[in-house]
């Protein structure tokens, strides 16, 4: 199976608003760095996604750094500073699409958001 996995930061006060277009740009940037064969067969089980929860920028780029790592598609949102936020205030994470147990090594005790 394969998944994608939205990674939002709860500790800099987005209204939901914010949180869930941050979450999209997160999802749509990872998907964007994903390769066509995954983008595919991602489609074709019904394009699972889980949306989850950190508490720090630090957590943020840990997670995105380990996702590197694995060579795991992934996107870190910067936020353009337009309406709540600062710009360049990192608000989000997107990671894969890829395999649940690729991406179970990076999020696997992440909490649900």
């Amino acid at each position: 199976m394969l998944k994608q996995v939205i990674v939002v930061r709860k500790d800099i006060g987005m209204s939901l608003g914010k949180s869930i277009t941050q979450g999209c740009h997160a999802s749509i940037g990872s998907y964007e760095n994903t390769s066509q064969a995954i983008i595919k067969a991602w489609r074709g089980e019904g394009q699972k996604k889980v949306a989850l929860e950190v508490n720090s920028k630090k957590e943020l780029k840990e997670l995105y750094e380990k996702a590197k790592e694995l060579d795991i598609s992934c996107f870190l949102v910067k936020d353009a500073g337009m309406t709540e936020l600062e710009p360049g205030t990192i608000t989000a994470l997107g990671i894969g699409p890829d395999k649940d147990e690729k991406i179970n090594k990076v999020t696997g005790s992440v909490k649900l958001l």
